[in-house]
């Protein structure tokens, strides 16, 4: 469909690639990964044309449509939302104006059996046909389904476009983009301005859209939910993967390896030629051999490969102040901003050391509770206290923007650091990757994601105890959300996070506070399972409507399953039991052998360190598998009682 034939990109002496070669096919899942800098963009960029190669040339078939989501756009204010949603439509609107003019014109002729007549009834069931195609019967029902699947009510399809912010404008491009149907979607970053519920019903759009779409993400869970074929872009060079995102990082990580090995040989096997070239230069009975050397290193094709960052491994928030028992106090909180109401009857208690998760659709006060709860906004109904000795550090959406342009990345740290911390500081801007000259940019030159990392890197500069963070992956990159993850998840302190980011979330919180329809709702568990409630619940909520309890029926009689809800809560029991089932089995076999590691140090005469450490990784192991079979009997305890 289409096709990328030896492409090359290069600015003055640098190349960004080199001689790339490879082929999108119809219904391809693509998911194209990299480093930032990688050409990830630039890519994309190439197949649509807004960019030209060096070298090379991309083909599309003559059929072929492409419908380019990039992660910044501008969006028209002249018109509704549902106006502007619409005009994804302009071709069918078209051959509507087509149809009505030509079955005019047939009405009104009376040479039935001219070869013009005839034409003209061609030409109206050629424009019908391909009306009906393109969805012209269906334009008002998929809109309405497409906009509310992104997450608008429908109260907002009048409302101006100019009225919505930056993130549901970007959901306006997006919903247009869907409704033109092209052959190949290309997507830069399509998550980072939904919500979890929104990116949901987009993974399952993608997953059975008819055309092949080729996506760049830095959201795994989305990459894995989508994709079936992995393109990397390294070193100016690409690595085809037939796997989604996951199974990529373990073929990688094998890849690696053997480049690595293959790097080492030809380093020694480099190193030894030019000794045997420097002992003979002068020795005029080996100067055949000699240039024979010479000829051989010139011709060689020298091995690269990708440097990993291993500053990666080190990095950690400052231990955390000790605070009081009871961090924040909330009690029946809500917020409105005038007549607009947000939310209401929020009541409930954060201590200290937990890590809680605040979900929900944009624009349901996930947010204003985050700055209600740092003093920044006072509830307009109830209150909100903070305990005793209670540091908050806070990371919003927009302080990326908040930092002064003209400094330096080294001096906006300099500018907040205070005693000994001043003597680390290029080691923590090295653990967010800002290395060498990059400590001297300005803010003002900076991407998106080097802003999140630097912000993130001063909020580690001063010993808090709660840190309230608002979408604090959104522009990072995966290495830097796996920096981020790990140092949350040896904090000892208490986190409330926003995020849409299901991965990221998974293994740091351990409670989930959803905002919806004006409330707040309490999960005690993590995202995943979170995720599966809320799928029973909105199950109940939605077989509520279609199927209303009958009148009569008792009041104190519990309202009874349908046939479907048991099914789906049926499935659900038998898939937790299944895990907790296969966790206990993993676990007995790791007793087994650690047991069997046991007796043999019992008996052993001589210390073997491989032993040793392979004792302590497994029992290392089995701590992982007791926490894991904790939380999934827990969530089944929790599932087999309500």
């Amino acid at each position: 469909m289409i096709s990328l034939d030896n492409l090359t990109v290069s600015y003055g002496g640098w190349t960004l690639f080199d001689n790339i070669s490879f082929l999108i096919n119809p219904k391809d899942r693509i998911g194209l990964v990299g480093k930032n800098g990688a050409g990830k963009t630039t890519l994309l960029k190439l197949i649509v044309g807004e960019q030209q190669p060096t070298s090379g040339a991309v083909s599309k078939n003559g059929e072929c449509t492409v419908g380019y989501l990039p992660q910044q756009m501008k969006v028209a204010d002249t018109t509704t939302l549902v106006e502007e949603t619409a005009s994804a439509f302009k071709e069918v609107l078209a051959l509507e104006a087509e149809i009505a003019a030509l079955t005019r014109e047939i009405a009104e002729r009376t040479d039935y059996e001219s070869p013009a007549y005839e034409a003209l009834l061609h030409r109206l069931n050629d424009a019908q046909d391909h009306y009906h195609i393109l969805g012209g019967e269906t334009r008002d029902a998929d809109i309405e389904k497409t906009l509310l699947g992104l997450g608008f009510k429908r109260s907002d399809f009048g409302r101006a476009t100019s009225e919505f912010s930056g993130g549901w404008r970007m959901r306006i491009e997006l919903a247009k983009l869907l409704l033109r149907r092209p052959s190949i979607f290309l997507l830069d970053e399509p998550t980072n301005h939904l919500d979890i519920e929104s990116i949901q019903w987009l993974e399952e759009y993608l997953k059975s859209y008819n055309g092949a779409v080729l996506v760049i993400s830095h959201d795994r869970a989305f990459l894995d939910n989508v994709t079936t074929r992995t393109v990397e872009l390294s070193l100016g060079k690409i690595y085809d993967y037939k796997v989604p995102y996951s199974k990529y990082v373990v073929l990688r990580a094998e890849r690696r390896a053997q480049q690595l090995a293959a790097y080492e040989n030809q380093q020694r096997m480099i190193e030894k030629t030019e000794e045997f070239i420097e002992k003979f230069r002068y020795k005029p009975t080996k100067s055949n051999q000699v240039q024979s050397r010479i000829k051989q290193l010139e011709r060689i094709e020298r091995i690269e490969v990708d440097e990993e960052d291993a500053a990666t491994l080190n990095i950690k928030f400052p231990p955390a102040p000790r605070s009081g028992q009871i961090v924040a106090e909330v009690k029946e909180a809500g917020m409105s901003f005038g007549a607009k109401h947000v939310f209401s009857g929020a009541d409930f208690t954060i201590e200290r050391g937990q890590k809680i998760a605040l979900v929900g659709r944009n624009g349901e006060g996930k947010t204003t509770f985050a700055r209600m709860l740092i003093g920044q906004l006072a509830p307009t109904e109830g209150s909100i206290r903070l305990g005793a000795n209670v540091r908050v550090g806070y990371y919003a959406q927009n302080q990326d923007d908040l930092m002064e342009g003209e400094f330096t990345v080294y001096d906006t740290l300099d500018r907040v650091a205070v005693g000994d911390i001043r003597t680390r500081l290029r080691d923590i801007l090295g653990a967010f990757l800002f290395r060498g000259e990059e400590v001297d940019k300005k803010v003002k030159v900076l991407s998106g994601g080097e802003r999140s990392r630097l912000a993130m890197a001063r909020l580690m500069l001063e010993p808090y105890n709660l840190l309230v963070l608002d979408e604090p992956t959104n522009h990072m990159d995966m290495r830097s959300k796996d920096i981020l993850k790990r140092a949350l998840q040896k904090y000892d302190g208490t986190v409330v996070v926003v995020s849409h980011d299901r991965e990221f979330l998974d293994g740091i919180v351990d409670k989930v506070y959803e905002f919806r329809d004006g409330g707040v709702k309490e999960y005690l568990g993590g995202i995943y399972y979170f995720l599966e409630k809320r799928k029973l619940d909105s199950l109940r909520d939605v077989e509520r409507k279609e199927a209303p309890a009958p009148a009569a029926a008792p009041k104190t009689e519990a309202p009874k399953l349908t046939y479907e809800q048991k099914k789906e809560q049926e499935k659900l029991l038998r898939k937790l039991r299944r895990a907790v089932e296969s966790i206990e089995t993993e676990l007995a076999e790791t007793e087994r052998r650690i047991a069997d590691y046991d007796a043999r140090f019992a008996a052993a005469t001589a210390y073997d360190e491989a032993d040793y450490k392979a004792y302590d990784d497994l029992k290392a192991h089995y701590d992982h598998l007791m926490h894991e079979w904790e939380k999934a009997s827990y969530e089944l305890e929790i599932t087999e009682n309500g």
